[in-house]
This record gives structure tokens, sequence and C-alpha cells, in this order.
């Protein structure tokens, strides 16, 4: 359960449109769900500003689909992460609402629009980039932000990024997508003052290690106001942009 459904039983049972014993049992299942092989977090909404996701890798399909529809009774927007194909499908066998952006790999489950809040920059250093990208925006956009996307704007033409800056000066938070050489993350941070949130992506040659090397150079970054996730983890950086955005609009 999030904040809203809380404060709606609450307010039900203040007015009588609830009973006291059928609101213990909605609550009974606070702070966790037992499945057996999985233990949903149903008050992770309440606690932390947004639902549990599912991340699909390491789990069958069929787990996939059973987490994802207990999360679906309480939550709209529910995210299922790195989803293949057969996940896909065994969600939509079930007969659950959702859309699946095949590109950047994510499930939405029971998909509704959001009032969206403030302005969230997700930016591309190249195009090999945009499926982690993606799957940053896309998170974003389910927690309830505004998204604007720069895409293909790297180090290695300059003033692609320049074009876009008065989009970069605009936004509460913007998230850095890049892998190779990792550079774009720290000018972005030198040219505005807005929190970045630099993500390095496993894109690139044999001395990119797989990511490590774009991670070790945005770790090392000398521009202030930045801050690094994982090796491809647009869902992470996603959420703290989101945590950012959420702060900055409530003051604003």
């Amino acid at each position: 359960m999030d904040r809203d459904a809380i404060r709606r039983l609450l307010e039900a049972v203040s007015q009588g449109r609830q009973s006291v014993e059928d609101a213990v049992a909605l609550l009974r299942r606070l702070p966790y769900e037992n499945l057996g092989f999985a233990r949903i977090d149903q008050h992770r909404a309440l606690r932390a500003g947004g639902p549990e996701a599912v991340f699909c890798p390491g789990k069958t399909p069929e787990q996939v689909v059973a987490i994802v529809e207990r999360l679906a009774a309480d939550h709209q927007n529910v995210l299922a992460t790195r989803a293949d194909a057969a996940t896909a499908a065994a969600v939509a066998a079930a007969g659950l609402s959702h859309v699946y952006h095949a590109h950047a790999r994510l499930l939405v489950v029971r998909p509704a629009p959001a009032d969206l809040l403030g302005l969230i920059v997700v930016v591309a250093a190249g195009t090999a980039d945009v499926p982690v990208a993606e799957e940053a925006a896309l998170v974003a956009e389910a927690l309830g932000n505004r998204v604007e996307r720069l895409y293909d704007c790297g180090v290695a033409g300059l003033h692609r990024l320049l074009d876009a800056y008065d989009q970069l000066a605009e936004a509460n938070v913007i998230v850095a997508v890049a892998g190779m050489d990792g550079a774009m993350p720290s000018v972005i941070a030198g040219l505005v003052d807005r929190p970045v949130i630099a993500v390095p992506t496993s894109v690139g040659y044999g001395a990119a290690l797989g990511g490590l090397t774009p991670l070790l150079a945005m770790l090392n970054a000398c521009a202030p106001g930045l801050s690094v996730v994982n090796i491809d983890n647009g869902y992470g950086a996603a959420h703290q942009a989101s945590q950012i955005n959420h702060l900055i609009a409530k003051v604003q």
C-alpha cells in the first residue's frame, strides 16, 4: 500500500464506510507478504516512495507473474526490470494489464497515468546507451516525474550537448548515461548547477572492461554535484532522481 491508499482506508474507517475488522484484514499483509519463494515488500511504497520492483533475471516467468500479481493488487505502475520476451509473454498469458518496453527490457504492470512533477532530463551519450537510458526514463515516468530525453549527445561531438544547454539548466535532476570513456556526466556536472546522476554502461571495446572503465572514470570525476550508480543501473538512477525531483517539487 502507498500513502494515498492508507489515507483512503483511514478516512473510510473514520467515516464509517469501512469496518475496523476489514481495515485490519487489509493491513495484515503489511509489511510483507510471504509467497514461499519470495517475501513481497507491500510496505515499500508507504516507506520509500515507490512500490517494490521485480528484478527478473534468476526468477522463472511463473515466479515473476506470481509476484507482480500480488503487487498489482495494491499498486499501479508495478515495475519488472530486465524482463525478457518469455517473461512478458507469461505476464500477458496471465491476463495482467501491462506494457512491455522490449528495448528497455521493462514491464509496467497495471499501467496508469501519474501526475507528473518537476523535470528530469535523461541524457544518453550514444545510441548504444539508449536501452539503459530508456529504462531510467520509463521508470522515472512511472514514478510520477516529467521526463525529457536527450540521446546521442556524447563528448565525441560536444556541440550536440551544448546545443541542449537550456534544457539541461531547466531540469531539477539530470541522469547522464554513458559507456566507453564515461566522460559525459563530468562535462554536464561542470556546466550546470543541478544534481547529476551518472550511469556507466557496459558499452565499449575491450578496455572498457564491461563498464568498469566508465564506472571508475565517473567515480574519479572532479566536477561537483555528481553521484554514480552501478553499471547499467538505469532503474536505480531513476529512483534516486525521482526522490530528488519530488522533494524539489514540494518546495517550488
